[in-house]
C-alpha cells in the first residue's frame, strides 16, 4: 500500500517524486472525491490522504494544459478529483465491483493484480469547473460506470436526445486541454 502523509507537498514514493496537483499552477482546483463519501463506494477511502499527489512529470503537464484552457476562458479550471491511489483502495474499488465480469470490470477500475497507473501517481480523474467551481455539465457524473460516459458512444446518445451537443462540446474541450499537453 502507499501511505502519504497530509502535510507535505513533496512525497518520496520508491524512486518517483509525487507533488500536489497544484504544485505548478495554483489554478488547477482539486476536490479528493475519495476523502468523501461522494463517490461510488459511498463511503471515504482515503483517510490519511487529504491532498490530490501526483508524479512531477504529470503536475507539470496539467499546469500546462490549465495555461491552455485559461488562454481560451479565464474564468475555467481543471478541477482534478483523484491521483495517486494506495493499491489497498485500489482493491477495495476492484471487490466492490464483483458483480461485473473481470473484462468490462477493468474500463472502470484496473484490476490491483497487475496494478494500476493511479497507484504510482501517473493518472488523474478530472474535469473542467467554472469559477464558482461548478463543473460543466459532460453529460456524466463523476464515477458514471453507464454507457453513456464512454466517448466512442457519443453520437449515439446525442441522437437519442440522452445528451445534448453542449455536453459533447464540454467533453470536447477536456480532450483538447489534455491533449495539447501530450496526455
Amino acid at each position: 500500500t502507499c501511505a502519504l502523509p497530509i502535510s507535505v507537498d513533496w512525497v518520496i514514493h520508491g524512486k518517483d517524486t509525487l507533488v500536489s496537483v497544484d504544485s505548478f499552477n495554483k489554478n488547477i482546483w482539486w476536490e479528493l472525491k475519495y476523502a468523501t463519501k461522494d463517490n461510488f463506494m459511498h463511503r471515504v477511502l482515503y483517510d490519511t490522504m487529504q491532498k490530490v499527489y501526483v508524479q512531477i512529470d504529470v503536475a507539470r503537464r496539467l499546469a500546462k494544459s490549465q495555461e491552455y484552457l485559461t488562454g481560451r476562458n479565464k474564468d475555467l479550471h481543471l478541477l482534478v478529483y483523484d491521483g495517486v491511489r494506495p493499491l489497498s483502495v485500489q482493491w477495495e474499488m476492484w471487490n466492490a465491483l464483483d458483480s461485473i465480469p473481470v473484462l468490462e470490470r477493468g474500463k472502470f477500475v484496473s484490476n490491483p493484480r497487475n496494478g494500476s497507473v493511479h497507484n504510482y501517481g501517473a493518472a488523474v480523474d478530472l474535469t473542467i469547473c467554472d469559477a464558482k467551481r461548478k463543473p460543466l455539465d459532460m453529460g456524466a457524473g463523476y464515477d458514471d460506470i453507464r454507457k453513456i460516459a464512454y466517448p466512442s458512444l457519443e453520437s449515439e446518445f446525442l441522437a437519442t436526445g440522452e445528451i445534448t451537443q453542449q455536453q459533447i462540446d464540454h467533453r470536447k474541450m477536456l480532450r483538447r486541454t489534455l491533449k495539447s499537453k501530450g496526455f
